[in-house]
């Protein structure tokens, strides 16, 4: 008599073997590690496994150590520290196996973010990034593709970079969400001064132009200058600009700062500003808990660099075959909208 549960086996090896595209040798090979496969056979039999929902343990797709980059540029604002401090700490989680290298490069400086983003003395795996839509930048990432390289981008996305994954929020969106609550709280009619970070960042063209949308198609009573004013997220900057706009004729009713800077708006704001003027700004930082509770900021929109590093770090150990694909319900990324009666009290950097 045949053994049901030999059977029962073998049809599962046969089922991972058609899923895989591989024959039923190589899945007994590779499941039970008899000898050595090739690197892309152990991941199509272990990941076709896995999507069969297989009840047992797996064996690991790699052998040896495992080279993943970070690199985040070397801006102070709160929101890239927390960024940092999080990538830190969900990299203290992961298989000794992975050997994570955090690169930081300077703001402005784009030939070493290219540098860091090109080929390095190690073999790496995947690369977690935050950088401009530059064609230097993406020609960058286009080669790091090539080589074989799993390219992850947090917080803004470069175009034109194929089977690159992004995990941060849409920010096309958000500033949309800035045009419908700017348009709803401004109580007068008259001039709405955007504000951006840098404009060679995808994620700051997005936010002005989803803001520039939602006002110009439902709230005609408010109107925004054709350019948006670059600050580099310096505090003075931000003061000089939002100084000018409020003495000109007419002064402004509205402002929406898509990046940082912030102390030097509520200073513009405080000292020369005659009547209230809605402030919406992005990141639930320490200052801005602050100006929220003194009522110059009226709200924030919050991308939650947590959950962004974590995702970032889930997205690359599934792209190296350590943990199960990402479903893509969880791909997209949220944010979260503070007033000032809905702050978490605790310090945004601890």
């Amino acid at each position: 008599m045949e053994n049901p549960k030999r059977r029962k086996k073998s049809a599962r090896f046969t089922e991972i073997a058609a899923l895989a595209g591989v024959s039923v040798a190589t899945v007994d090979r590779v499941l039970n590690e008899r000898d050595s496969a090739s690197v892309k056979a152990r991941e199509k039999v272990v990941q076709a496994a896995r999507q069969l929902g297989i009840p047992r343990v797996l064996p690991e797709t790699r052998h040896g150590l495992i080279h993943i980059d970070i690199v985040l540029p070397d801006n102070p604002s709160p929101f890239f520290k927390r960024l940092k401090q999080a990538m830190k700490r969900g990299v203290a989680m992961l298989d000794k196996r992975l050997v994570v290298h955090h690169v930081t490069t300077p703001e402005e400086d784009e030939a070493a973010l290219i540098r860091a983003i090109g080929p390095r003395r190690y073999p790496r795996q995947a690369l977690i990034v935050s950088a401009p839509d530059t064609p230097g930048v993406r020609q960058a990432l286009q080669a790091a593709r090539s080589r074989g390289e799993h390219v992850c981008m947090v917080v803004t996305r470069v175009n034109e970079v194929p089977r690159a994954d992004y995990v941060g929020i849409n920010n096309h969106t958000a500033g949309r969400t800035a045009g419908y609550l700017l348009g709803r709280l401004c109580h007068r009619q008259g001039r709405v001064l955007i504000l951006s970070s840098r404009v060679d960042y995808l994620g700051h063209i997005e936010r002005s132009a989803g803001c520039r949308e939602i006002l110009a198609a439902q709230f005609p009573t408010l109107r925004c200058d054709v350019d948006t004013t670059e600050t580099h997220d310096d505090p003075d900057k931000c003061y000089w600009v939002v100084r000018q706009a409020l003495q000109a004729v007419g002064g402004i009713v509205g402002l929406y700062n898509t990046g940082a800077g912030s102390p030097g708006i509520q200073a513009a704001l405080q000292r020369y500003a005659g009547e209230k003027v809605c402030w919406v700004t992005h990141e639930i930082s320490d200052d801005h808990r602050q100006y929220l509770e003194q009522g110059v900021l009226d709200v924030v929109i919050d991308q939650d660099p947590d959950t962004q590093a974590i995702r970032a770090l889930q997205n690359v150990l599934a792209a190296v075959g350590m943990t199960p694909p990402v479903s893509p319900l969880e791909k997209p990324g949220e944010f979260r909208l503070y007033f000032a009666e809905n702050m978490n009290p605790q310090p945004y950097l601890g």
